[in-house]
């Protein structure tokens, strides 16, 4: 099989984030980044079906040269390939672009099926996957939480997450499929496959050889500002005897109608 990952290289969930002073982005400098964990479930899936099937596991990204670190966290996992396509900074990138400048590059390479994560944890839409699959013209899942493929048959028995309860699907292949938390448990990269992949060469092409002007991903959206959230405030501590303090946090509750 010719397994394909689209990869997202995002600043790490434990990184304190500053708004910059155009209110648009974020403060760049200092921020560590890792690769998104919604596509670290997508890496894993298409290794498992590497084993079980044969064939390759290429992972692909777009982004700025800090970007090729997260490819090749991916080699070093497993994966056999990887394509970095050449952009500058991000903030202003929507996921919609994304996918346009992917599809534009997964038409030069063949493929069975694409993996990626459900969503980016950065901008958090869960836009990007559909919009790959519409822009290749193929059939999509999203949310999943169990794959199964036959390579002969030419389809793929999913299950995907609904609320409370889950929905099995049957898809042709080739397909877009983005991964849930629950689809498997990501593997810890080995020192080998470390050490090898920082030796691996890692082709680059540019928005210019997809037949893109510019530098930046194209974006049809605008962030008009960003603020952080407000400071939470201190919470009321009840002390005393159980069912004396469950009757005064009982009326708390319903004078703040949240029960």
């Amino acid at each position: 099989m010719e397994i394909v990952v689209c990869v997202k290289q995002v600043p790490d969930t434990e990184t304190r984030i500053k708004i910059d002073p155009a209110g648009k982005g974020i403060v760049r400098e200092g921020i560590e980044y890792v690769v998104n964990p919604y596509d670290e479930f997508a890496i894993e899936e298409a290794l498992v079906l590497k084993e079980k099937h044969g064939g390759k596991v290429t992972v692909i990204t777009a982004g700025p040269d800090r970007a090729v670190d997260a490819l090749r966290t991916a080699l070093a996992m497993g994966a056999d390939e990887a394509i970095h396509i050449q952009a500058s900074q991000e903030d202003a990138v929507d996921s919609i672009g994304a996918a346009e400048v992917m599809a534009r590059a997964l038409k030069e390479i063949p493929f069975d099926i694409i993996l990626c994560g459900k969503q980016a944890v950065d901008d958090d839409n869960a836009a990007f996957a559909p919009a790959l699959a519409e822009f290749l013209g193929l059939p999509h899942v999203t949310v999943v939480t169990g794959l199964e493929v036959d390579p002969e048959a030419g389809e793929a028995q999913v299950v995907r997450e609904i609320e409370g309860a889950q929905e099995h699907i049957t898809t042709s292949l080739p397909a877009v499929i983005a991964a849930q938390k629950g689809l498997n448990e990501p593997r810890y990269p080995a020192l080998r496959g470390i050490m090898q992949a920082k030796r691996k060469k890692i082709p680059v092409s540019t928005l210019a050889d997809l037949g893109l002007e510019g530098e930046t991903l194209p974006a049809r959206t605008e962030v008009l500002s960003m603020m952080p959230p407000p400071p939470r405030e201190g919470g009321e501590k009840y002390e005393g005897e159980p069912e004396e303090t469950v009757a005064r946090l009982i009326k708390a509750l319903q004078a703040e109608k949240l029960v």
